[in-house]
This record gives C-alpha cells, sequence and structure tokens, in this order.
C-alpha cells in the first residue's frame, strides 16, 4: 500500500495499477480494489495501462491462469481477445467474458462490436470492456494457431467455472 500511495503522488499509473493487480491476484478485498481502482483514475489517468481492468471481476485471477497455459510460437496477424461481459440481470456470477480473436487489435474490435460491425449479440449487448492482460501473449500469432486456441480457451474458461460466450 506504501507503494500504490507513493504511485499516487507521483501520478505514476503503471507503478500504480501493477499494485493494484497485485492486490487483485492477492485476493484483496473487492471494495478496497474498486476504491484503488477509482483513486487510480484520479491521480494518474493518462498513464493507466490498458491492461488494468476498470471492473472488479472476481475470477480475474482464474482468468490469468487459464490463459497462461496457451501459447504459441508461430508468429502472425491474428490476435486473441477477452471482453468482460455484464449479466447482471441473470442469476449467477454477474460477469462472463467473450473469447475472440481477429487480425485487428482487441481494443479496435471491442470498438467494432459495439458499433454494430460483424457484432457478436452478446457483446454488442453485453460487452463492457476488453481484458487485455490475461491475452496479452496471446497477440500477433498464426491464424490457424488463433483458431485453435480461441476455441480451447473458451472451453478450458467455460470448464473452469467462468461464463463463456464466443470460443467458436
Amino acid at each position: 500500500m506504501a507503494r500504490f500511495e507513493s504511485a499516487l503522488a507521483a501520478q505514476d499509473g503503471v507503478d500504480g495499477a501493477h499494485c493494484i493487480h497485485e492486490l487483485w491476484m492477492r485476493g484483496g478485498f473487492p471494495q478496497h480494489i474498486e476504491q484503488a481502482v477509482e483513486r487510480l483514475w484520479k491521480s494518474a489517468a493518462k498513464t493507466i495501462p490498458e491492461w488494468l481492468p476498470m471492473t472488479y471481476v472476481s475470477w480475474l485471477p482464474q482468468l490469468y491462469d487459464v490463459a497462461s497455459r496457451f501459447e504459441s510460437g508461430a508468429k502472425g496477424r491474428s490476435n486473441i481477445y477477452l471482453v468482460l461481459l455484464d449479466f447482471s440481470d441473470r442469476r449467477g456470477d454477474p460477469h462472463g467474458v467473450y473469447v475472440g480473436m481477429s487480425d485487428y487489435k482487441p481494443a479496435e474490435r471491442f470498438d467494432q462490436h459495439k458499433a454494430g460491425i460483424r457484432a457478436a449479440g452478446s457483446v454488442l449487448k453485453r460487452g463492457i470492456e476488453v481484458l487485455t492482460g490475461p491475452a496479452l501473449h496471446l497477440q500477433r500469432i498464426k491464424r490457424t494457431e488463433a483458431a485453435r486456441i480461441e476455441k480451447q480457451l473458451a472451453e478450458a474458461l467455460a470448464d473452469a467455472g467462468i461464463r463463456v460466450e464466443g470460443g467458436h
């Protein structure tokens, strides 16, 4: 927490994001994490890295763990992306995840979904944000590898008890 306070004082979004991420991965209280994210945005919005989720999700450490099991050594143009979905109108966990692949950057593809361009209905209707961090290592990979990983990652996340859409 001392490092986090120093990051806030220095308006260092990257260091502050790392502190929040560590708190999240260690199972910190949801309220403390949400408050820390809010404080970081007020202090260092311009320097917060895109991989820090803005919405608290209880299963984020599990998402990192499952996604880390997948890799591709083949370089290419395709990207695996994950989108946080809002299921607050349903029973159970208020969140789910969409697993997709595209030659566009994850943030660009998310914007396309939200604009209705080749949109998956679940992302168009329920998409909250891109969960960049867990899939950072699955960028710029060969298309055949991306197709395989997309499907297997979706299955592995579902097996882990996370509500999954996509992953064709």
